[in-house]
């Protein structure tokens, strides 16, 4: 799963996490919402830590160190980098949550393919 965006930009999604583990009724197991422009990521509470093809999940308290696994890379990361992060949250090998760093000024519908010819 890759998320582009500037550091500040990509710093809102470790404010999405932590919204959304502070949110009660999502303690529950298979509580989820939908986020982005076209709902694709999907934050899910579940028993573990994980990373699927269309959706990050575990339980609250692991969403929440997601969030601070998320914003320690960030940190250290120069614009034009790009970080992964797989086994610090979860043991799946297959998955990752990939983070393309680029500078503020970038708008991140220019490398949307829905609004693009994928140029971006």
């Amino acid at each position: 799963m890759e998320l582009m965006g500037s550091r500040s930009g990509l710093l809102r999604f470790c404010d999405l996490l932590l919204q959304h583990a502070a949110i009660p009724g999502n303690e529950t197991q298979s509580e989820h919402d939908h986020y982005g422009p076209y709902m694709y990521l999907k934050v899910q509470t579940c028993s573990g830590p994980g990373i699927s093809g269309n959706a990050i999940y575990g339980t609250v308290s692991d969403l929440r160190r997601l969030a601070g696994i998320v914003e320690a890379k960030l940190q250290r990361a120069a614009v034009g980098s790009s970080v992964r992060i797989q086994q610090e949250f979860g043991n799946d090998r297959e998955y990752s949550l990939l983070l393309d760093v680029r500078d503020e000024d970038f708008d991140p519908a220019s490398a949307d393919p829905e609004l693009t010819d994928g140029a971006g």
